[in-house]
């Protein structure tokens, strides 16, 4: 699937309860992915400092955070490409296979 990487986004065909949960998912997954780089740093940089009770108290802000955006990253992928594909991503995958017999 490499050489459908860049032939464009995906879209979220599916219809029912699962679209807005979806939506909900996604958009509390990179909205919270871009606030867990700043939080990373407040919490590594005490640790490397030997600061550790600064580094306990933003660790049990930070860590709840970080597994939430990891686990939806895990489920919007999952709900992207595995189990409510678009007919797009079936296009792109014969595109690919195309170009792989040529």
């Amino acid at each position: 699937m490499i050489g459908a990487v860049g032939e464009g986004s995906v879209r979220f065909t599916a219809q029912g309860w699962v679209r807005p949960a979806y939506y909900l998912i996604l958009i509390t997954h990179l909205i919270l992915a871009f606030t867990i780089l700043p939080l990373v740093c407040l919490t590594v940089i005490p640790a490397l400092r030997a600061r550790f009770d600064r580094h306990r108290k933003m660790g049990k802000f930070t860590l709840p955070i970080w597994l939430y955006v990891s686990v939806t990253g895990v489920v919007v992928y999952f709900m992207l490409y595995q189990w409510f594909p678009s007919s797009h991503f079936d296009e792109l995958k014969k595109r690919y296979e195309l170009k792989m017999r040529a």
